[in-house]
């Protein structure tokens, strides 16, 4: 019976055709293939493979090559891929494009090589004598190499040796060129030595889960995923180590998921010092990487050389061989789930991947989503606890400040820093120790606003103000990057007066400038990171207390580790607290808590100040507290009383347009089709406005959706979309278990 691939082809367009297979060609799921286009040769993936329709009264062109013999795509990841398309609502080739990153699809790219000069037979003194009064330079490369390690070196370290010098030591036999694969390392730059560590004696509670941990990963197909709740510098991390080894005793290989590329230079510094024999194993993706980097460690995972990989969101999807254990670090962090198709999340995909593999996973944070606590409150996921800092020192102490009574003190203005916490940083400058100042705002004023006529500077294509950027004098819109020239007087009535409304880092890091001129600052943010490598120069520096004061975005809230830091100042914690969204609450407590973490995590006692307009809020009353139970329970009343999630999945349609009126009426029509036929316990929301109902030019309104079975929900959404013609200029997507409703 003749055979059919139904084949991916490369590019945006998202073309799927069908060819024939050539006798012979062994062609599976997940190949890459070459394909007749047209009057082109194009490259594509083979989504699968079946027999011919006998009843088609055409010939299917053939299959031209096979790109690589082996398939690309493991049958694991083609049936996770599946899942993601099934359950998220999305096509099987925008799930592809994520299996198979660009840098590995695109041809262009390939592995860089050098060519290397081996020593093929050593002459003996007599002969080597001769031959440096008759070539010196042929005598020349041969003592190089007689002296180098392997006796090997590339051309390019031989000096003045010509091709033809080459050429004749080869012909005489005397040395063999090849051509040598070249590792692009992402950390082939760093200065700093990474020295060994040796595992850390256990507490009770860490025993207990590495336990519970090695018994998921004997028995993979019984075991449930694991949360595993420990308190900030509980030392979940080493926890982590001491598990990975014993997976890579057992000859299988690790994932280790991390929210932050901010993270992921110090869990690779911890990794590779912990596996200081195996440091060429550690394999690192994530957004970052150059194409060739990414392709190169890609590759490397792909072949077995690397054992341990560690990355952001998409290195889920890493192709790893005998996988034994995958690592979620601070999995209620939402950078975990992808705002672009397919939005999957990717905790949620870490899961399925380990009951697919079948292998253990354990998902850990100090502050749990509710998604994951339900979990384990109905018996789907085990919970492991630690409730006690690994050093044996108390939780920082957290004092919350009243910035209402602060500001009444200056008559006027807005205080960037409270009495209280200046006086704390100044205590800690003079003892030698260092502090962390937490805003969730970069920039150096959030508006540019006119005093007599009250105009706001806004962006021309978004509903939102643009925000005062000093270092580079000039006004951007966060949301789709436009940049404006600062007006010297107001645009609409002229008034030269016109006055920066609230502050941003760039802000604080002035203010600190002037009332501690002695001290030494770095401010870590998405604009003064911009330079490959600069985080993670930054965080080195701090590391090594060339830096007294870190201020920072939520780039530095979780998972980092510096002993020397013991106070942490959060400036404004009532950011995130006040916006259309029923997760507020969650991620505020989630936030406070986690950056409170980054306090007294060595021998030294920590303190975290809170500055807040309100103080009484239970989000920040439960932080204080380090108290995630109450919050937990509290927040899981509220959302059971109202059917949000975990008690049922939430999805969000959006159609955007340049035409306003446009967008609002396709979505009408779409409203009156899904409430045809509503499936039961199925909840629709009406048509609004999107909370930023303008973005990137574009118009946006969205209909809230919830019911308690996730693909009930996406296959009627599907379904009604499929049948529904909308306009050219109006675009419709849809989130499934959506996070982000702006």
């Amino acid at each position: 019976m003749a055979l059919n691939a139904r084949v991916l082809i490369d590019g945006p367009s998202e073309l799927v055709f069908d060819y024939g297979i050539p006798a012979g060609m062994n062609v599976r799921p997940g190949c890459r293939v070459r394909v007749p286009l047209r009057r082109k040769s194009a490259a594509g993936t083979v989504l699968s493979v079946g027999e011919a329709d006998g009843q088609a009264d055409f010939a299917l062109r053939e299959l031209e090559a096979l790109v690589e013999p082996e398939p690309l795509i493991t049958p694991v990841l083609l049936e996770t891929g599946r899942w993601i398309a099934d359950y998220y609502g999305c096509s099987i080739e925008s799930v592809v494009r994520s299996l198979l990153p660009e840098a590995v699809r695109t041809e262009e790219n390939s592995a860089k090589t050098r060519r290397i000069a081996i020593l093929a037979a050593e002459p003996d003194a007599a002969a080597l004598e001769k031959l440096g009064k008759r070539a010196p330079r042929q005598h020349a490369i041969l003592s190089l190499l007689m002296h180098a390690e392997g006796k090997r070196l590339a051309v390019a370290d031989l000096g003045d040796g010509s091709a033809a010098t080459l050429k004749a030591l080869e012909k005489a036999g005397m040395i063999t060129l090849e051509a040598e694969e070249v590792r692009r390392d992402p950390d082939g730059d760093m200065v700093e030595e990474i020295l060994e560590s040796k595992p850390l004696q256990l507490n009770t509670e860490q025993a207990e889960a590495l336990e519970a941990v090695c018994r998921a990963v004997a028995e993979p197909q019984a075991a449930k995923p694991i949360l595993l709740l420990g308190v900030t510098g509980s030392g979940k991390t080493e926890v982590y180590l001491q598990a990975a080894r014993h997976v890579l005793d057992l000859g299988k290989t690790v994932l280790v998921l991390v929210p932050e590329i901010s993270l992921t230079p110090q869990t690779v510094r911890r990794f590779k010092a912990r596996f200081a024999a195996m440091q060429d194993q550690v394999a690192v993706l994530h957004s970052n990487l150059s194409q060739g980097e990414r392709f190169d460690e890609w590759h490397r995972i792909r072949k077995g050389k690397a054992r341990i990989v560690i990355g952001a969101r998409s290195a889920v999807f890493a192709p790893l061989p005998d996988l034994g254990l995958i690592l979620v670090d601070e999995e209620h962090e939402n950078s975990y789930k992808q705002e672009n198709p397919p939005r999957y999340h990717g905790r949620d995909v870490a899961v399925l991947r380990a009951h697919f593999e079948p292998c253990a996973v354990v998902l850990g944070s100090a502050t749990p989503s509710l998604e994951s606590w339900q979990n384990c409150t109905t018996g789907k996921y085990d919970l492991v606890r630690l409730t006690q800092r690994a050093d044996g020192q108390s939780m920082p102490l957290v004092r919350v400040v009243d910035m209402r009574l602060e500001k009444a003190k200056m008559k006027g203005g807005l205080p960037i820093l409270s009495d209280k916490l200046r006086t704390a940083l100044e205590q800690r400058l003079e003892k030698g120790e260092q502090s962390i100042l937490f805003l969730n705002r970069r920039g150096f004023a959030r508006s540019l606003q006119c005093p007599k006529c009250g105009h706001v500077c806004q962006c021309p294509h978004c509903a939102v103000a643009l925000t005062y950027h000093r270092t580079d004098e000039r006004l951007v819109c966060h949301v789709c990057g436009h940049q404006a020239i600062v007006p010297r007087k107001c645009p609409e009535c002229h008034d030269p007066a016109i006055i920066l409304q609230g502050f941003g880092t760039q802000k604080v890091e002035e203010v600190l400038a002037k009332v501690f001129p002695s001290a030494k600052f770095a401010r870590i943010d998405a604009d003064a990171m911009r330079r490959k490598n600069a985080l993670r120069d930054t965080l080195n520096a701090f590391k090594a207390h060339k830096i007294d004061i870190l201020i920072g975005t939520q780039m530095i809230a979780k998972g980092l580790h510096f002993p020397n830091v013991t106070l942490v100042g959060i400036l404004n914690a009532d950011l995130g607290l006040h916006v259309p969204d029923f997760r507020a609450g969650e991620r505020t407590f989630q936030l406070l808590t986690q950056v409170a973490g980054r306090a007294g995590r060595g021998d030294l006692a920590g303190e975290v100040i809170v500055q807040t307009f309100t103080p009484h809020s239970p989000s920040i009353q439960y932080a204080r507290k380090h108290d995630f139970d109450g919050f937990s329970e509290q927040e899981m009343e509220f959302r059971h009383q109202f059917s949000f999630p975990p008690y049922a999945h939430c999805a969000v349609l959006t159609a955007r347009s340049t035409h306003e009126r446009r967008a609002e009426f396709t979505l009408q029509t779409l409203h009156l089709r899904l409430a045809e036929d509503l499936p039961a316990g199925m909840s629709l929301g009406e048509v609004l406005p999107s909370p930023l109902i303008r973005s990137h030019g574009q118009f946006r309104f969205q209909i809230t959706l919830r019911c308690r079975r996730a693909r009930t929900l996406t296959r009627h959404v599907q379904a009604v979309l499929a049948r529904t013609t909308l306009p050219e200029d109006v675009i419709v997507t849809f989130d499934m278990d959506a996070l982000n409703f702006s």
